[in-house]
């Protein structure tokens, strides 16, 4: 199993703290993949942000089958995420 350093939530400050209080605002905690990228606050903020873009932006595929793609791609690549 992989180990990557992350920033704990008690030790996260400023832009990151930002991050990790909306991350739980948004889905209850912070999870792993969120702290996956945390000693790179701005690439994670960037990347939340392509996230929100492409999950809940307009396009001709609704929010159902979005994440229904998504799945679907996560379960090919042994992702559970």
């Amino acid at each position: 199993m992989a180990w990557i350093r992350t920033v704990a939530e008690a030790q996260a400050e400023g832009a990151l703290q930002r991050i990790y209080e909306a991350a739980r605002k948004r889905a209850g905690r912070v999870f792993g993949i969120v702290r996956a990228m945390s000693l790179a606050p701005a690439t994670l903020e960037a990347s939340m942000g392509l996230y929100q873009r492409v999950m809940l932006g307009p396009a001709g595929l609704d929010r159902r089958q979005r994440e229904m793609l998504a799945v679907v791609v996560s379960r090919s690549n042994d992702c559970h995420y």
